[in-house]
């Protein structure tokens, strides 16, 4: 399955493994790129061998690992040309010290290096190294010279404890993290230089100490919308309720419970942004008091009086001067699904809806696929079964227009 929502499906990526510890992450992150549809050529540095046999890179990948330079059977067949030739992107995941300063140099006398020298596809890096290394100054001059070259980009290294004992940066970034780097590389930024505000997940009223009024959202479709605006450009602000989810890599979060909490900061985030989609399922009811103490369980029944929660969207509907910043709802609807839309999108006032009927099985909460329908002043667009991701790109596909 293609889509904008999965921007490695069918690219040539070569992943370029150095000489480190963290060489058998390259494993997993080879996985995790065959997952999202690339077709991978596994390079190896001599050094990198030692800690991981290729034979395990060519079990999953599928394709002979070039090793060897001198190998006549390699470069015929291979050949670092056509290796740089045919990728879409390189990425070299660890990027030992040692790598960065030969790539840096210009060296061209190891499979790796010589690849990274001829290729005119992007360059993704992924340091990886003890921390005394690391914040070495000839490191970070290697490095500074590497990433103000066009095309070349650096993901990572995060800090923690060390394979060598020393805590600190250094580690490898995280295989999920280097994949949502690299496609990143790959989607059109079209959305660069934009702020956006995304709401997700459902808010939590609480009842007592323990209990709280809720609802089944997941947070997957915001968090969709959110990755979606970053892979775009955006610099994305996510307001995100309760949920299981990570965020995605390079997007400020701010985490809220209640739909009270959830209204003062998306209308403080809004402030100057260009651009507001609230997938978030806000509760529009909460119990008129919340118990100090855990309410017990005596036999006999309960009143529960609920009160409703501020119309956020609305707020901010009438309370924007002009049309900035531009604002998407959502309509999660069980029956008459474009009408009750249309009807929100007069009321509240803003830009854009997104329907979808939450009755049905594969659309609606705690799903990875959804159904909708756009609406705006304009008709309505009603979409096909897709990824949410895919449905997150279709909704900036819209706003992109607008801003």
């Amino acid at each position: 399955m293609t889509g904008p929502g999965r921007p490695l499906a069918g690219k040539h990526i070569v992943l370029g493994v150095s000489g480190g510890i963290a060489a058998y992450k390259a494993v997993e992150l080879l996985r995790l790129l065959t997952k999202a549809g690339a077709d991978i050529q596994v390079v190896m540095t001599e050094r990198a061998t030692e800690f991981v046999g290729e034979l395990t890179f060519q079990a999953l990948s599928g394709h002979a690992v070039f090793t060897n330079m001198f190998n006549l059977t390699q470069e015929s067949e291979i050949g670092h040309i056509q290796v740089a030739d045919t990728a879409d992107l390189v990425i070299i995941a660890p990027a030992t010290a040692n790598t960065i300063a030969r790539v840096s140099a210009g060296f061209a006398d190891d499979p790796l290096a010589a690849v990274c020298l001829a290729t005119k596809v992007p360059v993704l890096l992924a340091p990886s190294m003890n921390v005394n290394m690391w914040q070495h100054p000839s490191t970070q001059a290697n490095l500074r010279r590497i990433i103000d070259r066009p095309r070349h980009h650096v993901v990572g290294p995060g800090t923690g404890f060390l394979a060598c004992r020393w805590t600190g940066p250094g580690r490898l970034a995280e295989p999920a993290d280097i994949v949502e780097a690299a496609a990143r590389i790959l989607t059109p930024r079209d959305l660069t230089d934009k702020r956006v505000v995304v709401s997700a997940g459902p808010t939590q009223e609480p009842l007592d100490p323990v209990r709280f009024v809720s609802n089944r959202s997941t947070g997957k479709m915001g968090y969709a919308v959110a990755r979606a605006a970053a892979r775009r450009g955006a610099q994305v602000v996510l307001v995100s309720g309760p949920v299981a989810l990570t965020p995605p890599l390079g997007v400020e979060l701010v985490g809220v419970r209640t739909a009270q909490e959830m209204h003062a900061a998306v209308v403080a985030a809004a402030a100057g942004t260009d651009a507001v989609v609230m997938a978030a399922a806000v509760a529009d009811y909460r119990p008129a008091t919340a118990a100090a103490d855990k309410l017990k369980k005596d036999g006999a029944g309960r009143s529960l009086q609920l009160e409703c929660t501020a119309d956020i969207l609305h707020s901010l509907g009438t309370s924007r001067s002009g049309n900035r910043p531009v604002l998407v709802g959502f309509a999660a609807e069980t029956t008459d699904v474009v009408t009750n839309a249309r009807s929100k999108l007069t009321s509240k006032p803003c830009d854009l809806i997104v329907a979808n009927d939450v009755s049905q099985s594969d659309a609606g909460f705690a799903t990875d696929t959804n159904r909708v329908t756009l609406v705006d002043a304009g008709g309505e667009n009603a979409l096909e079964l897709m990824s949410k991701d895919d449905v997150a790109h279709a909704i900036w596909d819209r706003v992109a227009v607008l801003i």
